[in-house]
């Protein structure tokens, strides 16, 4: 059973920076794709990045571009999340994600359904 497990929300003024984690377990994630999403009150759950655990090639909404990064420690089993200059807009519950179809090319994963496995997300609020 894989979980996944976020942390590092909280409240931060625009500007500051912020690492989310996604400690995850129940199998090695070779082949897999793990990604964040996150959610607005009244949005939809968007795309913000993900990884592939093979290989590390990695993808980003244009909306985060060269002020997020997503990486991943293969021993701990982790994925992060560091944002920088982060804008009121950012304000959302952010969601780790495992895909088990770690064969597609990027688009594939900007999509809730290409998903098999979520945490309970964590809460990350921008001040301005």
């Amino acid at each position: 059973q894989v979980q996944l497990v976020e942390s590092g929300g909280g409240l931060v003024q625009a500007g500051g920076s912020l690492r989310l984690s996604c400690a995850a377990s129940g199998r090695t994630f070779g082949g897999y794709v793990l990604g964040w999403f996150r959610q607005a009150p009244g949005q939809e759950r968007e795309f913000v990045s993900a990884i592939k655990w093979s290989g590390g090639s990695t993808y980003y909404a244009d909306s985060v571009k060269g002020r997020f990064t997503i990486s991943r420690d293969n021993a701990k089993n982790t994925v992060y999340l560091q944002m920088h200059s982060l804008k009121p807009e950012d304000t959302a519950v952010y969601y780790c994600a495992a895909s088990a179809r770690g064969y597609y090319s990027g688009s594939y994963y900007y999509t809730r359904t290409s998903y098999d496995y979520w945490g309970q997300g964590t809460q990350v609020t921008v001040s301005s």
